[in-house]
């Protein structure tokens, strides 16, 4: 006998291993799409990070404005500068 596979083997394997490299593939796309999804979730955080940092900078600056205003208004009052 030799060791050489017949043609039917040789079908069989390959169709064996045709449908573990589908299963395989089908669990990485699985993991991407979930990676994927944490990523635009992290993404979308961030900017939502950002935009607070500048709102607070732009109340801070604004209220910075209206406390020199009034500081204005109450020196001229008071008859000041």
């Amino acid at each position: 006998m030799t060791d050489e596979k017949t043609t039917r083997e040789l079908v069989y394997e390959t169709n064996r291993d045709v449908k573990w490299i589908c299963r395989a593939l089908a669990r990485m796309e699985a993991q991407d799409e979930d990676f994927e999804a944490r990523l635009r979730a992290l993404e979308g955080w961030r900017a939502e990070k950002a935009g607070e940092e500048r709102r607070i900078s732009t109340i801070s600056a604004g209220a910075g404005g209206v406390v020199g205003g009034v500081v204005a208004v109450i020196v001229k009052v008071l008859g000041g500068g």
